[in-house]
């Protein structure tokens, strides 16, 4: 007589473990968010470029120095003016760099492999931006 409830075992293939992966095609997180940590540290400079402009730039009144000899002007500075053109450029540069590495790193780098795909990667990417939120972090303290 049968029981009412019977385990029912699937043989498990040669290469897998008991829960039928196999090894040599899982493959971790762990990897692809070194990476892109290690990424994240230059992209600390346009990262900070991207705030400078984003926080010291657009919130002033004036664009350029005649602007400040105007009256109704309040909030307007020579230095943050002085310093735009260099933080704008800086910002193009690093950031073309950056996206660069991101490329090759998050996107053409596991293409070359047969057993990885770039979704892992690139889902990763989002770790980028951590060093520089962690030092505005202690800066800010």
């Amino acid at each position: 007589m049968r029981g009412m409830a019977e385990a029912v075992v699937e043989p498990v293939q040669p290469n897998s473990d008991e829960r039928g992966h196999r090894p040599e095609r899982r493959r971790g997180l762990l990897t692809p968010a070194l990476a892109n940590l290690a990424l994240g540290v230059p992209a600390i400079i346009p990262l900070y470029a991207t705030y400078w402009l984003l926080t010291e730039y657009l919130p002033m009144d004036c664009r350029d120095i005649t602007d400040m000899a105007r009256p109704d002007v309040r909030n307007c500075n020579f230095h943050t003016l002085d310093h735009a053109g260099p933080m704008m450029f800086l910002l193009a540069l690093t950031g073309v760099a950056l996206l660069l590495a991101l490329l090759a790193v998050d996107v053409l780098g596991p293409r070359r492999r047969r057993e990885d795909r770039p979704g892992r990667w690139l889902a990763t990417a989002a770790l980028i931006p951590v060093p520089f939120l962690m030092l505005l972090i202690l800066a800010k303290t």
